[in-house]
């Protein structure tokens, strides 16, 4: 690597890191003040499987390495960046910046990481189970393998810390709220990045439809999210690959009570045994369903179900803005999935929503016919790029 922390006055390397349960992606940018430029982007995938793959590509998306090997686990996949860097002629990073899910209610702006910080998202790591353990992990590691540089939390909630008390109370007994449940949202890097991307074209009334694994639905007025379909955790709001999303609580207590479900019970069903996988009993991935899709009932089911309960939500989120001027998708199937589109806005022709059929399926913006009253784009969630520009700003006041 080049030494140095910048390569000209005002600009700083910064190596975003966004883990999940079983990958860790990374980008190297270089970020000034003007603009963001992504050097060097790539993953580890399928972390703790034989078959894992690490893969980097540069900003030109030309292929540099993949490799097909065991993962260990996180520590093991930052140690492969960390030598991915230090083997190349790519500028050092002067700080890092990662991902974190979900901070409680006292970690609600982006911030450094120090000890403090760190004990803080240990105590609330039950908020998020599935991120957050893996998340201090991948911190850890990353101040092992790179030792002394900065470090930066960017948390998904940001976003919605300003949430009205209309939407962000939850129906529950008064003292219950002083511990801080309530309604957070995530997915906020991203509407974060659709925000931006839109910039001058950003309408007074937008919906957010982030969908992939996780799925959410966010209302955003002046450029501010005012309702989001996700609450206290992850788990909530729309059908995902494997979580639930809402749920009738007395379900829940039905199984306590009938079944004797104890908690780890609980949260294996909402958060791994449910949603996609969960109705169709094949996978919790709506490609796979639709290969099955002509031949298997279920599968057909599951995929009817979760764009019928992205349809709802978007509908409720317009309720919430008085109507809706602009529907944006993004996220692995809002960016990919044409017809997964297709079958959510046909039932929001009331909202003015008429997509154009070939538009649609060549994902060129915007989506929706010229006589549609309300316009629908695709964006990419451009997470990493977030957080290496919160990053950037947060680390620049140590140097």
């Amino acid at each position: 690597m080049k030494i140095g922390a910048a390569d000209a006055p005002n600009t700083m390397i910064v190596l975003a890191l966004n883990s999940g349960s079983s990958s860790l992606k990374f980008g190297l940018y270089r970020v000034e003040s003007s603009r963001t430029e992504l050097l060097i982007a790539g993953a580890a995938d399928s972390i703790g499987d034989e078959n894992g793959k690490f893969w980097a590509r540069d900003s030109r998306h030309q292929e540099l390495l993949t490799e097909t090997n065991f993962i260990s686990d996180q520590r093991q996949a930052i140690a492969r960046i960390a030598r991915l860097l230090g083997d190349s002629d790519w500028p050092a990073p002067a700080t890092i910046g990662h991902r974190i899910v979900h901070g409680g209610p006292l970690l609600r702006q982006h911030c450094l990481i120090d000890d403090s910080v760190l004990q803080v998202l240990e105590a609330v790591a039950p908020f998020a189970p599935l991120h957050t353990p893996t998340a201090l992990s991948v911190v850890r590691g990353a101040q092992a393998y790179f030792s002394g540089l900065p470090q930066v939390a960017c948390f998904d909630t940001t976003f919605h810390a300003g949430l009205p008390d209309v939407a962000r109370i939850l129906p529950i007994a008064k003292e219950l709220h002083v511990d801080g449940i309530q309604r957070y949202g995530f997915h906020g890097l991203s509407c974060e990045s659709i925000v931006r991307q839109l910039a001058n074209d950003l309408p007074r009334r937008l919906i957010i439809a982030h969908l992939g694994n996780g799925a959410s639905v966010t209302a955003v007025s002046g450029g501010k999210s005012i309702d989001t379909s996700m609450g206290l955790t992850p788990t909530g709001g729309v059908i995902m690959g494997t979580r639930s999303g809402d749920l009738d609580p007395g379900v829940l207590v039905y199984l306590l009570r009938e079944k004797k479900f104890d908690a780890a019970m609980l949260e294996a069903l909402v958060d791994h045994r449910s949603g996609l996988l969960g109705i169709s009993g094949v996978s919790h991935d709506l490609r796979r369903l639709r290969e099955v899709a002509a031949s298997n009932a279920d599968a057909r089911l599951a995929i009817h179900m979760f764009c019928y309960s992205v349809r709802k939500q978007v509908a409720a989120m317009a309720a919430v803005l008085d109507g809706m001027d602009l529907l944006v998708f993004t996220g692995g199937i809002g960016e990919h999935d044409a017809q997964a589109r297709v079958e959510i806005c046909n039932g929001l022709s009331c909202l003015g929503i008429n997509l154009d059929e070939a538009r649609n399926r060549s994902a060129l913006n915007p989506l929706n016919a010229a006589t549609a009253r309300c316009a629908v784009r695709v964006l990419p969630a451009r997470e990493d790029e977030e957080i290496a520009r919160h990053t950037a700003v947060l680390a620049a006041r140590l140097f």
